[in-house]
C-alpha cells in the first residue's frame, strides 16, 4: 500500500493547528503534506516535523493530487470543497456539522465504529465535540443494552473558537477591575457565569448543540429509536475541556464496580474514581492530553438498572483534532483511500 498525499484544510485555525500537531505526534505516514487555508491566511508559515511549510490558498485545483484531506474550516467551506475533493478521487475527513447526519456519510469515532468507514463515498464526518468524548465511554457499555440516556454538558469556551477564548479572558479581567465589558461571542456575559445555551434553539425547545448529541449518539452507536436520549448543554467559564454528567439506564443489570472495571480496560479512557480521597477528573486533568477521563461512577437512584458518571476531555483534541487524525490513520491502515 502506497503512502497517501495528505492536506490539512483550515490549517491556520485553532483546530487546524492542533491537527498539525497531532499528525506529527501520532507519526502519520504520508508521501507528501500540504497546508491549506483561505486567501487571507495563505502565505503564512507552519513548522511541521522541523520543516517550514508555506500555507496555500484552498482552490479546487489544489486537490488534484491529494488523497486525504483533514478539514476544519467551517461548514460552508466544507460544503464548497467536499464535492471537489470527491470528484478528484480524494477523501475528506470533515470536522464541521455539514455532513454528519447525511445517510450516506459515516459518522465515526476511531476505536468505536471503525467498520462504518468502509461505507464512505469520499466523505467521512467527525462528530460534535461533546458527542465524541461520550462515545468512548458508552461503546464498551453498550453490551448491557442502553435503554435511556440523559446527558448534561458543561462546555469550555474553546469550543466556540479563539475569539471566545479571548472574550472569557477579557471579560474576566474587566470584571475583576470593576470595568464594563461588551460581550460579542456569547448572548450573556461568560465570566463568572454559566450560560444554558449553545447554538440556536430548535422548535422543540432544545438547542442545536443538544440535538447533535441526541442524533449523533444514535447514529454512531446504532441505537434503536426506542432508546430515549435527552441532553442539556451549558457554556461554562473554562478555557479548555468539556465536562459531562451522564445518566444511563440499562436493560441488563450492571453494578458500578462492573462499569469501573470495563472502563479501566476501554480504549481511550482513563478512570479516576476515588472520591473519598477527592480523586475524580477535572478539566485541568484533561487539558492537553488524549484520554477521556471518567469518575464519580455510582448507582443511579432514579433508574432501575442505572449508572451515573462524570467524564471530562480536552474538547479540541478528542472532540476534534485527535479523532480526525485517528480516523486518517484508520483510513490508511484499512486501505480506504
Amino acid at each position: 500500500m502506497r503512502k497517501p498525499r495528505i492536506a490539512i484544510l483550515g490549517a491556520t485555525g485553532v483546530v487546524g493547528r492542533e491537527i498539525t500537531k497531532i499528525t506529527e505526534e501520532l507519526n502519520v505516514e504520508f508521501e507528501s503534506i500540504r497546508f491549506l487555508s483561505s486567501a487571507r491566511s495563505a502565505g503564512s508559515k507552519i513548522t511541521f516535523k522541523g520543516k517550514e511549510y508555506t500555507v496555500e490558498e484552498a482552490v479546487p485545483e489544489i486537490f488534484d493530487n491529494i488523497d486525504i484531506v483533514m478539514a476544519s474550516a467551517g461548514g460552508s467551506t466544507s460544503q464548497k470543497f467536499a464535492p471537489e475533493i470527491v470528484k478528484r478521487g480524494g477523501v475528506i475527513i470533515d470536522n464541521s456539522s455539514a455532513f454528519r447526519m447525511e445517510k450516506d456519510v459515516p459518522l465515526v469515532i476511531a476505536g468505536v465504529n471503525d467498520e462504518d468507514l468502509r461505507k464512505h463515498k469520499g466523505i467521512i464526518a467527525n462528530p460534535n465535540c461533546s458527542t465524541s468524548q461520550l462515545m468512548l465511554v458508552l461503546e464498551p457499555l453498550k453490551k448491557f443494552d442502553i435503554t435511556r440516556l440523559i446527558v448534561s454538558t458543561y462546555q469550555a469556551v474553546s469550543g466556540a473558537g479563539l475569539a471566545a477564548i479571548n472574550e472569557l479572558r477579557d471579560d474576566t479581567i474587566a470584571n475583576l477591575e470593576g470595568k464594563s465589558f461588551k460581550n460579542k461571542c456569547f448572548k450573556k456575559p461568560i465570566s463568572f457565569n454559566v450560560i444554558p445555551q449553545i447554538d440556536v434553539f430548535c422548535e422543540n425547545g432544545y438547542t442545536k448543540e443538544e440535538m447533535k448529541v441526541v442524533n449523533e449518539t444514535r447514529k454512531i452507536l446504532h441505537l434503536d429509536e426506542d432508546v430515549k436520549i435527552s441532553c442539556t448543554a451549558a457554556r461554562v467559564p473554562v478555557f479548555n475541556g468539556h465536562s459531562e454528567a451522564v445518566d444511563i439506564e440499562f436493560g441488563k443489570e450492571i453494578t458500578p464496580d462492573e462499569v469501573r472495571s470495563i472502563l479501566e480496560n476501554a480504549y481511550g479512557v482513563k478512570v479516576i474514581d476515588n472520591p473519598e480521597n477527592y480523586e475524580y477528573p477535572t478539566t485541568r486533568d484533561a487539558s492537553g492530553v488524549n484520554p477521556v477521563f471518567v469518575g464519580r461512577i455510582r448507582k443511579n437512584l432514579a433508574f432501575n438498572n442505572g449508572i451515573s458518571l462524570w467524564c471530562v476531555a480536552d474538547n479540541i483534541r478528542i472532540g476534534a483534532a485527535l479523532n480526525t487524525v485517528r480516523i486518517c490513520k484508520k483510513v490508511i491502515e484499512m486501505g480506504l483511500f
